[in-house]
């Protein structure tokens, strides 16, 4: 395990300080806030932390509603709405500065027996064959050298591949709005089924508005011809997966209208097991001209 992972498991190992309570760090990002990533997960470890072990999370509901402060911890404040049967439900705030900055509602099942189909797994190349996101960015002569610096530091943890050209690498003319990207933990991960969905949807909140950009030959982020923000992000997880195990990231974007676009995915293991969907919409602009 190399010490990106090492320090993302840490940012992620939230401390209990009450009943219900918890405070997890934070740290900057590619833009000047919390990555959303981040307090998706550990707001999904707090709900967690509260559910019996033999209960699964299945899906979560979320909406970003403030900008997070990195330079400032965050609490959490888990809401034990339901312990039913078979399902349990868990509402989780992140607040800092005294002001709520991300709202999450997660679900945690049982184990159960029942019918069984999925989508099948679209073609995709070997991860293997693909560049890294190192070897990416550093082939991109077009790009501010520290914004790449940002970006491999931010992703240093995890290994994400991009099928073919990401919307920074190549942009100007429009493209289909559907992309992919190959992604796993750099290293080995504990057996607990809650940790790798927290890693999970810590990565699924890096590219999924990818494909919103690729449909107007925007650059993104990395060349600042849009600015955006997550504003909202479902997920829900079918059937067992391992985050240190490489996963399909299958994203399209069907909608982008009103300073918003959408994008919709799925997450299939490598043996074409339909693991995640994932949903998300977000705020994405064209900046002004003065």
């Amino acid at each position: 395990m190399n010490q990106a992972l090492n320090d993302l498991l840490d940012l992620l190992d939230l401390e209990q300080i009450e009943e219900n309570i918890f405070r997890g760090q934070s740290r900057s990002a590619v833009v000047p806030r919390v990555f959303g990533g981040q307090v998706a997960a550990q707001a999904l470890v707090a709900a967690g932390r509260t559910v019996p072990a033999d209960r699964h999370a299945h899906s979560l509901h979320a909406y970003f509603l403030r900008p997070g402060d990195p330079g400032a911890p965050i609490v959490y404040t888990v809401e034990r709405i339901r312990d039913g049967r078979s399902f349990t439900t868990r509402r989780a705030v992140a607040v800092q500065h005294g002001r709520p900055i991300f709202a999450l509602s997660a679900s945690f099942q049982t184990f159960e027996e029942g019918l069984d189909h999925q989508a099948p797994m679209p073609a995709a190349p070997d991860p293997e064959t693909l560049p890294t996101s190192a070897e990416r960015f550093h082939g991109y002569d077009h790009l501010d050298p520290v914004v790449v610096g940002k970006f491999l530091e931010a992703r240093e943890a995890i290994d994400l591949r991009y099928v073919e050209e990401p919307p920074f690498g190549k942009y100007g003319e429009p493209r289909e709005p559907h992309s992919q990207v190959w992604f796993r933990t750099n290293g080995k991960l504990d057996d607990d089924p809650l940790l790798h969905v927290v890693l999970a949807t810590y990565v699924s909140d890096m590219t999924l508005l990818d494909s919103v950009l690729l449909a107007h030959g925007r650059g993104g982020w990395a060349v600042g011809d849009v600015v955006g923000a997550s504003l909202d992000h479902a997920m829900w997880f079918h059937r067992p997966f391992r985050a240190d195990e490489w996963l399909l990231y299958d994203q399209e974007s069907p909608s982008a209208h009103g300073g918003r676009g959408l994008g919709q995915a799925r997450i299939y293991t490598q043996d074409g097991s339909l693991a995640i969907s994932v949903i998300q919409e977000g705020v994405v602009r064209v900046p002004r001209e003065n």
